[in-house]
């Protein structure tokens, strides 16, 4: 019972984090879109994990090449989803308070990310590995 409850807490933060972004695109002072576009870098941030545990097959080692290798794509990428948004308030594209929304959403976002591989990622009965 307690794998949903954090399944429907994480769900919720997931949903906040995407309403921040909703209102950095959609509120009638802002009207620009192209906030959207950090939502590539939220589907493509876990790819470099599963890939390491797939191919890390020794799980004992405290650490491996390629786990690190995928910390390191994994932070190049939350990196670009935060930087995206400053580099285009800063050339004009967006205003600086959508720019301040979609930072807030990405935050809650990736922290919702994180939380999900913590409490599924374990490896015991109840894991991300059955949905």
């Amino acid at each position: 019972m307690a794998g949903v409850k954090a399944l429907v807490a994480l769900s919720f933060s997931g949903a906040i984090g995407l309403t921040f972004l909703m209102l950095g695109c959609a509120l009638e002072d802002y009207g620009v879109y192209w906030p959207l576009f950090v939502l590539v870098f939220h589907a493509i941030s876990p790819i470099p994990h599963f890939i390491a545990k797939r191919a890390t097959y020794d799980s004992d080692a405290t650490s491996s090449a390629c786990r690190e290798l995928a910390y390191f794509f994994t932070t190049g990428i939350v990196v670009s989803a935060f930087g995206f948004p400053v580099i285009l308030a800063r050339v004009s594209v967006i205003k600086w308070g959508a720019c301040g929304l979609v930072l807030a959403g990405n935050a809650v976002i990736f922290l919702t990310i994180q939380g999900f591989f913590l409490v599924f990622g374990r490896g015991d009965d109840f894991s991300w590995e059955q949905w």
